[in-house]
């Protein structure tokens, strides 16, 4: 089984997946019939390559949580703080204002002050990325119909009716929403028979 490899999402294979890789990728590349016992292969290997994606998706999320914690424990949590945001770093993590502030904080240290230089550099990134995208024109989506695919339109077609909309239904009234309310019949009287004795 690929077992997860550092901390940005890697995988490490042993000999025996990477023939199975090795013949996946020759199939895709060159197709033709493929044997039962390489579709058994290629499928477990799938399946192994999902449970180490989640895996290291799990990993990732302990060190993110261990993070949390570390920097909630702040100043007395430090060098542990320092070394988990380090490995976070390498993972890819974007530092948050809260790492900011806990590394302002702990500026007297020396490996702190380098961290902030580093996670200050990545948040600037970070922001001129977002801004840059939120500037960034956007492109419709495609309104025509796909004639390629099968079961598609062709050239030759003619495009299909258009349904037409439901008639809008008409307001109710508040007499139709809130119902007057029922008043409890009163009990019958009992009749008044008189009996001859």
């Amino acid at each position: 089984m690929p077992t997860p490899y550092g901390n940005r999402g890697g995988l490490a294979f042993g000999a025996e997946e990477l023939r199975v890789l090795r013949r996946a990728l020759a199939l895709a590349l060159h197709p033709s019939p493929a044997s039962e016992t390489d579709v058994r292969d290629c499928l477990r290997l799938a399946e192994s390559v999902d449970a180490a994606a989640r895996e290291s998706a799990r990993m990732r999320a302990f060190l993110l949580a261990d993070l949390d914690r570390y920097r909630a424990a702040l100043p007395g949590s430090a060098s542990g703080y320092l070394s988990l945001l380090a490995d976070a770093l390498a993972a890819g993590y974007r530092p948050g204002v809260d790492d900011l502030a806990g590394l302002r904080a702990l500026r007297g240290n020396p490996g702190a002050a380098a961290l902030l230089g580093h996670c200050r550099a990545l948040a600037e990134e970070s922001l001129r990325e977002r801004l840059a995208a939120r500037h960034r024109p956007r492109v419709p989506a495609s309104r025509s119909h796909l004639l390629a695919l099968p079961g598609g339109l062709t050239a030759g077609d003619q495009q299909p009716a258009k349904p037409r909309p439901a008639p809008p239904k008409p307001m109710p009234t508040p007499a139709e929403v809130f119902p007057p309310k029922r008043r409890p019949a009163r009990p019958a009287a009992p009749s008044q028979r008189l009996v001859a004795g």
